[in-house]
């Protein structure tokens, strides 16, 4: 199991527990953090859209190019945007933070 903190859109942080091998997304969805993961985490939509905390952005695999291709798309996109679906939970994860973007 890994720990991670997540702060929903109403700036309240929450610490979840997510079991290795499931995508953040599962998790964010599973325990109504707001995502609502249409396209079931085929990388098609952006509804999984998160901020990942700065000092974690460059400890995660950089997103593929589907993945920016879905984000290219996002209003309110930033430079640590990901699509939580892409985020596949690891032990090497422990503590990661992101924050759930607003809905488009």
């Amino acid at each position: 199991m890994v720990n991670i903190v997540v702060t929903d859109r109403d700036g309240t942080e929450h610490r979840l527990t997510a079991a290795s091998g499931t995508t953040l997304m599962e998790v964010l969805r599973d325990q109504d953090m707001g995502v609502v993961a249409l396209c079931g985490g085929m990388c098609s939509c952006a509804t999984c859209h998160v901020y990942v905390d700065d000092a974690w952005v460059a400890k995660l695999p950089a997103a593929q190019s589907d993945e920016t291709a879905v984000l290219d798309d996002v209003s309110d996109r930033k430079a640590s945007s990901r699509l939580s679906c892409q985020i596949v939970m690891a032990p090497a994860y422990e503590g990661l933070k992101v924050t759930v973007a607003p809905e488009e």
